[in-house]
């Protein structure tokens, strides 16, 4: 692969590139078995190894890639069941983190989720897919914290930042947008209410893939690796 892609300067380039990589990973362009050469990405994205070595790092830190000894960073084998039953693991604990934020959330924590929801809404109103991902994690970090529980925090954003490519590209999908942006109202109000067993149920909904949705999830994975 030898066209470069445009790194922004606002960003760090080490992020851009675990995110470019990420993408590249999920879509089938590195397919499972790769070996990700420090070298060959770096010519490839027109950046010094320094920023593609700590993105490799990163991947690695959340299951994406594998980096042994001698043998370098390389591609592992994700099926979609196994993606599957990650998002399973993901709804139970954000459902977790909706019923204890609905005790527990603070008056300026709520300030920060509705404004962080409103934030989601101009995004989807620009019809800017990227842009609400980015900001959909900074609206599900809100509830997480309004847990107040470390330990939840720690392990809900760990399993949250190895499903990012996964749960960007269902963003993608057509009406997804809309659809989670109205999911996210009825989980706003649900911890505003103090409701937490509705909070749970509406988080827990929110995040599971099956059925439908799931197809639609491997169906865009599809898509991608075809227009590669």
């Amino acid at each position: 692969m030898n066209s470069t892609a445009e790194i922004p300067a606002t960003t760090r380039q080490s992020e851009r590139l675990g995110e470019l990589i990420e993408e590249r990973i999920v879509t089938g362009v590195y397919p499972p078995g790769t070996r990700l050469d420090e070298q060959e990405l770096a010519d490839t994205f027109g950046v010094s190894r320094t920023p593609v070595r700590e993105a490799l790092i990163q991947l690695s830190s959340v299951g994406l890639i594998e980096i042994r000894p001698r043998r370098g960073a390389t591609v592992p084998e994700v099926g979609a069941d196994r993606v599957c039953e990650m998002f399973e693991v993901m709804a139970e604990l954000e459902a977790m983190c909706g019923r204890l934020a609905a005790r527990r959330i603070t008056p300026d924590e709520q300030i920060a989720l509705q404004k962080a929801h409103r934030a989601c809404e101009a995004a989807r109103d620009a019809n800017t897919p990227d842009v609400y991902y980015q900001l959909n994690e900074v609206f599900h970090q809100r509830i997480y914290e309004a847990s107040h529980n470390g330990f939840l925090v720690e392990q809900a954003t760990a399993l949250h930042r190895r499903l990012r490519p996964y749960r960007r590209l269902q963003l993608r999908v057509r009406n997804r947008m809309a659809t989670s942006f109205n999911e996210h109202q009825a989980i706003v109000d649900a911890i505003i209410k103090g409701d937490s067993d509705l909070a749970s149920a509406q988080l827990r909904a929110h995040v599971t893939v099956q059925g439908e949705r799931f197809a639609d999830l491997v169906a865009t994975l599809r898509d991608f690796k075809a227009g590669t």
